[in-house]
């Protein structure tokens, strides 16, 4: 790591402000402070003096994120088994057929997204925004699998043109870029976000051409590529063959790392272990969903109880890892109760009372972000004015 360090420091003259190639000092910038801790100090004045700057946090969200991306990779590959009846593949088929599909993905969203990044930096002569390192990540695993790739690319330089460098970048945006690719993409191809072909790899390709897929002699009998949202009654998770415990598991079609329960806590556990996302935020929404979904059970709006809810879907997913956004959501600590709470809310209630669109994740999260400055504004109205009565009593 020193030799590193001696090499870096050696050619970092050149890319300085009046060097030869000063001209990419923010890209320079962006690899250095990524590969080290950034070198500046406070001279004056009181400062939190901490090694863990905006790199580090994001970083430990993708490490966080890695239990679904993988879990996702062997699930794709899984899927695609069960779909086409290929008895004779093992773990490792699954796994790399997994990789071919996913791979892809985060190619597309790193290349096109950091380009973006970059470009912008240079532009305006700033420092490369750090949180991108978190939407690179996050929006191939909230797709289907088999999404065409351009219209991931014209996905996610949406989200990052429109929902972050409008607004001045990282820090400055209203809403969560990831879920804005994930709407964009919804909106513009529904096609190809949602129907029972598009959540299993191959399946879309087999439909699309009328023939089996390479690997197999064609869909099995009885092969249903639905998630459970769209079963969404006992009856029909009992026709499918999917129980709580597959759901729980995440043996299931679906988008990319959105299917494993289990995954997604083990990314919570992390996250705050750290202390990097807010635990009332996760916990308001869990309540959230739980109380809108034993409401619809009891009025007969679903059959199934209300823990079903927080396992279907993306309600976990967006729960644990969008919701908790530090910048597009609530900051006061109150505000992150209701905030959270009325995430889950709405996300159950769109799945129950909307039949047009099952899924209320990602529209609940976008609404609630867009609210969430008013929250705070008047939770903070509320506790000065309690204050002031306080006083005036006094």
């Amino acid at each position: 790591m020193n030799g590193l360090r001696k090499i870096v420091d050696k050619i970092k003259p050149t890319f300085e402000k009046g060097g030869k190639l000063g001209f990419l000092h923010s890209t320079f910038d962006a690899f250095e402070t990524f590969l080290f801790v950034p070198d500046t100090v406070t001279r004056k004045g009181s400062h939190v003096r901490d090694c863990v700057d905006l790199k580090r946090v994001m970083i430990m969200v993708v490490l966080a994120l890695v239990p679904a991306m993988l879990f996702g990779i062997w699930n794709t590959g899984y899927q695609h088994k069960l779909a086409f009846g290929l008895t004779d593949w093992g773990f490792w088929n699954m796994v790399w057929y997994g990789i071919l599909k996913v791979v892809p993905l985060y190619l597309v969203s790193y290349i096109v997204g950091l380009a973006i990044e970059f470009t912008s930096a240079q532009i305006k002569g700033h420092e490369v925004n750090e949180g991108y390192l978190v939407s690179g990540m996050l929006i191939p695993l909230i797709v289907p699998v088999d999404v065409p790739l351009w219209m991931l690319a014209i996905a996610v330089a949406f989200a990052v043109i429109i929902g972050k460098e409008v607004f001045g970048g990282t820090g400055m945006n209203i809403w969560n870029p990831a879920l804005l690719a994930r709407a964009f993409l919804f909106f513009s191809y529904p096609s190809k976000m949602s129907g029972d072909t598009v959540w299993t790899g191959g399946v879309a390709r087999w439909a699309a051409e009328g023939k089996a897929f390479q690997c197999g002699e064609g869909l099995v009998d009885g092969f249903s590529g639905a998630t459970p949202l769209a079963h969404a009654s006992m009856d029909g998770l009992a026709q499918a063959n999917t129980s709580f415990l597959d759901m729980f598991l995440g043996t299931i079609p679906g988008a990319v790392g959105e299917t494993s329960a289990v995954a997604i806590l083990i990314g919570a556990v992390i996250l705050l272990w750290t202390g990097v996302a807010s635990w009332k935020i996760m916990f308001s929404s869990v309540l959230g969903g739980l109380a809108i979904g034993y409401l619809g059970y009891a009025v007969g709006a679903t059959d199934l109880p209300g823990y079903y809810q927080l396992v279907m879907g993306g309600f976990l997913f967006g729960t644990v890892f969008m919701a908790t956004d530090p910048v597009t959501s609530a900051q006061t600590e109150c505000g992150k109760w209701i905030y959270g709470f009325l995430i889950g809310a709405l996300a159950v209630t769109v799945r129950l009372w909307n039949p047009g669109y099952p899924e209320g994740m990602m529209l609940a999260i976008l609404l609630m972000n867009t609210f969430a400055p008013l929250i705070d504004h008047y939770v903070i109205e509320f506790s000065l004015k309690r204050k002031a009565k306080k006083v005036t009593i006094a």
